[in-house]
């Protein structure tokens, strides 16, 4: 996921901060097998895989 939102990211200016869910227990008994997911300030914003469209509409909205 993060190689594809790499793209979204430069063009709308933001930073990815990637972190290893394995290596925090709290984060392991939430997401489990959820992984890779992407949240924003603990919204989440897709699990699995990238959908495009939905945080670039999002990113659009909070630009």
């Amino acid at each position: 996921m993060e190689l594809a939102l790499r793209p979204l990211a430069a063009e709308f200016g933001v930073v990815i901060d990637v972190v290893d869910v394995d290596a925090d227990p709290e984060l392991e008994t939430r997401y489990s097998e959820l992984v890779p997911v992407l949240l924003h300030e603990g919204r989440e914003l897709c699990r699995y895989f990238l959908e495009a469209s939905k945080v670039r509409d999002y990113l659009s909205k909070i630009s």
